[in-house]
């Protein structure tokens, strides 16, 4: 029981980071119809711009980890915004209007070039850095074994679970929402209507790009260690969570992350590390053979 509850808590904090970046990819599909497959850079270069942020504060003697975090989590929200708002105008805007697999194939190229451009300019080997949020408290003790968990992991799902309810209720609540609302119902109509479509759609990529800056921090923070490649598999695995939960659904996407990170640890801690990979994978198969839409999705009807 004791070894469970340890990996319940260590699912759940990867989970949750699975989540935040699974949210990225649901906002935009849900708006747009369509994958962004260069999120999981954006994540990527979300956790280089929060290890470069950590190293600033070194230097200029900034020791207060609170503050430390915070303005290093605001640098990186800003970077990645700006990358997701270039990811929308270069990559997606001239090729709305075309077929839907050339916008699929420029996200793609986008995610190569992404890669490359953090490899040539920080190096192809991982990057180590020892976290700020040190310490933690014991949980529960049995059989000389000690359930922990640390306050890093705290703060991950209680941040995960505070964006997720503050992104639900920018949705339903504001003028923003209702705009980005009225634009996955039909872009056309709303134009017509005085949405500005193209704005709507540019804040979209920057709101999800920002998310994944937070999921790259505490990735970098949760692990200690950065590398130009961890946005491909990250990125895979949630957008598997995103479809997994049902995409376009805010709650889907963080159950589905959870229910990622069950899967891996659990798998990794009871049968064999090496495929736990090939047991998530085999975990959405079976769900999309039996509830296409996912777990939370909804059935899109198309009127004529």
């Amino acid at each position: 029981m004791e070894y469970f509850l340890q990996q319940l808590i260590n699912a759940v904090t990867l989970g949750s980071i699975y989540g935040l970046i699974a949210i990225g990819y649901t906002m935009v599909y849900g708006i747009i119809g369509m994958i962004n497959f260069a999120h999981g850079d954006v994540f990527m270069i979300g956790g280089f711009m929060s290890l470069i942020g950590f190293l600033l504060c070194a230097m200029l003697g900034i020791s207060s980890a609170p503050l430390a975090v915070v303005l290093v989590l605001l640098l990186a929200m800003a970077f990645t915004a700006v990358f997701g708002w270039t990811i929308e105008r270069v990559a997606y805007r001239p090729l709305r209007g075309s077929f839907r697999l050339a916008p699929l194939i420029s996200a793609i190229g986008v995610s190569i070039a992404l890669q490359n451009y953090v490899q040539l300019a920080q190096g192809a080997r991982p990057k180590p850095h020892t976290s700020l949020v040190q310490g933690g408290f014991t949980l529960y003790s049995a059989n000389g074994f000690d359930v922990r968990v640390s306050w890093l992991q705290i703060v991950i799902v209680v941040l995960t679970v505070a964006l997720m309810a503050g992104f639900t209720l920018v949705i339903g609540r504001t003028a923003l929402g209702r705009q980005q609302r009225a634009c996955e119902q039909d872009m056309k109509m709303a134009s017509l209507l005085g949405v500005n479509v193209d704005r709507t759609i540019s804040l979209t990529f920057m709101m999800g790009a920002a998310l994944a800056a937070v999921a790259g921090m505490m990735f970098m923070m949760y692990y200690g260690v950065i590398d130009f490649f961890v946005g491909f598999l990250a990125g895979i695995k949630a957008f598997t969570a995103a479809v997994l939960g049902g995409i376009g659904s805010l709650p889907g996407a963080i159950l589905g992350g959870l229910l990622i990170g069950l899967i891996e640890v659990f798998w990794a801690a009871y049968f064999s590390s090496e495929y736990k990979d090939v047991a998530a994978f085999g975990v959405l198969v079976l769900v999309l053979i039996f509830r296409p839409t996912g777990l939370l999705g909804r059935p899109e009807l198309e009127k004529v």
